[in-house]
């Protein structure tokens, strides 16, 4: 508790430096006059501690040896301490020779023995903690590191639970030493331990052949070290299936956030939450949070330490959002609201209606009303060429989205595939049955779904939206689609269960095997690679916004589907067969 800040820390070793320096000065007079000091030399010896110290304490600050906390104290440091002491003796015999009589006498070769004496107490002193911590680690559960790189020497320098045993990579790094570890080739990696951390930077497929490969050789626990929170997690199927944007371009999405007043509605949401911390992240003047969830509100609202404001409303309620937006004129809204599991808004397809079309009316109408400068609407892979009633809707919002006139409003759409972890989707259901040792329900052998991690995608959903101007459809490059059986298997070898434990269960109503992004050949690329535009459709807009109220009257599924059908024509729901 005594080391905690800065000024303690410098306190305590100045205090430590000052009572090794005495005891050091002590030992040397005593060394050199084999233990009985004539009493003539007592006089001169505080003369010359207080001088000796003075210089040491000031050549250590100056290389600052007093901020450097213990854990962290390596060879470097000793080097520097090494100076600092030699310096400090340079300085005493500058002053010795100027002002003889005033130290005189002493005994010139105890300065010497000093001199050593005073590098062993002082570097023992700093070095002391870590070489204590050294000896307990060998009770310490054994592990190797895989990686020679910078993070392997920041891991090495951490207080962690873990005796590292070897540092293990490939190519020219092989033979080489860190920190007195030699590198050994990732080849010859022993099957007698257990533990691995990884402190590579690798790509998915990279890690995944690494990962697979680890296993091979018996490694049943395997890490991952991030230096930036100086934390070593589990490995995490979000690890193995992330897809890492090729060009993030956080300039531009800090510009586009910066100093403005932001809407979100679905705040509280799996996309809305992280969309508003990000928002947080990248200066944004105000976060205006809209939620129909009185318990996801109130969580979002708790997490964020911006300028802000709470509204529970329901965005399908016209003159509660209205209300919204004559009080808070935003200057950018990003509408994630929506139902979005398939087989709910199968059963309640006038709720699906209601919310995500006539909500996604409303939030669009009132932005373009209120002058709004920029309106993003978060769509999904399901309203391409839909077979449910959620994707259906969704692709009358993007409709609605490209044909309405916006006037000074920039409107556009992003869409995307699943995102790892989002409440509801298959890795938190994976991760439940798991836990209470059920075989994982696959609805098919081939049914296949493209992956994201929700940080990353909601990054670029920013991104897109910097640069919409007229109704685009921005659709983000979601790598190669994943085989949920594959995903299945690969979850149970990270918990360490049996790969076979799966049971196919067939596609629920509405359900895909293959998700799409694109209708058809997306129009053209953008600047970035991630973030691709879609075909834009025209449809007359006095035509939509009568079939869409029409829509809205109607309570029957299967009107509701036909309805549908004849906006979105490429609608193949099972029902229509």
């Amino acid at each position: 508790m005594l080391l905690k800040t800065n000024v303690t820390r410098a306190l305590f070793f100045f205090i430590g430096d000052v009572v090794l320096s005495f005891l050091s000065l002590y030992l040397a007079y005593l060394l050199r006059f084999n233990f009985e000091i004539p009493n003539i030399y007592f006089h001169s010896l505080i003369k010359i501690f207080l001088v000796l110290t003075f210089f040491k304490v000031f050549y250590l600050a100056l290389f600052k040896l007093y901020f450097v906390s213990w854990r962290f104290f390596s060879i470097y440091e000793l080097k520097r301490l090494f100076f600092s002491i030699l310096l400090a003796y340079f300085s005493f015999f500058i002053v010795y020779l100027l002002f003889k009589d005033f130290l005189m006498p002493f005994p010139r070769s105890a300065i010497l023995i000093d001199f050593f004496l005073s590098i062993i107490f002082i570097g023992f002193f700093r070095i002391s903690k870590r070489l204590f911590l050294t000896t307990l680690k060998k009770e310490l559960k054994p592990a190797i590191v895989i990686g020679a790189n910078e993070k392997t020497i920041s891991l090495l320098n951490q207080e962690i639970p873990f005796t590292i045993l070897k540092i293990y990579d490939k190519g020219e790094i092989v033979g080489s030493y860190i920190r007195g570890y030699k590198v050994e080739d990732l080849e010859n990696i022993s099957s007698k331990i257990k533990t691995a951390i990884i402190t590579k930077d690798l790509n998915q497929s990279e890690l995944n052949a690494l990962f697979e490969f680890l296993k091979t050789k018996g490694i049943e626990d395997i890490k991952i070290y991030n230096p930036l929170y100086e934390k070593i997690k589990d490995i995490s199927i979000e690890d193995l299936l992330a897809r890492k944007p090729k060009d993030l371009d956080k300039e531009a999405i800090r510009n586009f956030i910066k100093d403005k007043k932001i809407l979100i509605t679905g705040a509280g949401g799996s996309i809305g939450s992280e969309i508003s911390k990000q928002c947080e992240e990248y200066g944004a003047k105000k976060l205006i949070l809209v939620e129909n969830s009185e318990f996801n509100l109130y969580s979002i609202n708790e997490e964020l330490n911006i300028k802000r404001k709470a509204y529970l409303v329901d965005v399908s309620k016209y003159e509660e959002i209205k209300r919204v937006f004559e009080v808070e004129k935003p200057d950018v809204v990003i509408h994630t609201a929506a139902y979005k599991h398939v087989s709910l808004c199968e059963e309640n397809p006038r709720s699906a209606i209601i919310n995500n079309i006539i909500g996604t009316k409303n939030v669009i109408d009132l932005a373009i009303e209120n002058k709004v400068k920029n309106f993003i609407l978060i769509s999904t892979d399901k309203a391409v060429r839909p077979t449910s009633i959620m994707g259906a809707t969704k692709r009358v919002c993007e409709l609605y989205a490209q044909n309405v006139d916006s006037k000074v409003t920039k409107i556009s759409a992003v869409r995307f595939g699943n995102v790892l972890g989002s409440s509801g989707s298959v890795v938190p259901k994976f991760n439940k049955f798991i836990q209470k040792n059920k075989p994982l329900p696959v609805t098919h052998p081939e049914v296949t779904r493209y992956f994201m991690l929700i940080s990353e995608a909601c990054e670029l959903v920013l991104q897109a939206g910097s640069m919409a101007s007229d109704g685009e459809i921005f659709i983000l490059d979601m790598g190669e689609p994943i085989k949920i059986v594959d995903l299945a298997k690969k979850m149970l070898k990270l918990s360490g269960k049996k790969e076979d434990n799966i049971v196919f269960v067939g596609l629920g109503e509405g359900e895909k095997l293959y998700e799409e992004l694109l209708i058809n050949e997306a129009k053209g690329k953008t600047k970035y690679k991630d973030i691709l535009i879609g075909e834009k459709e025209k449809f007359d807009f006095e035509k939509l916004n009568n079939l869409i109220y029409e829509l809205s009257q109607l309570t029957e599924k299967r009107d509701i589907i036909k309805k549908l059908k004849e906006i979105v024509k490429e609608f193949n729901h099972k029902e229509l067969s």
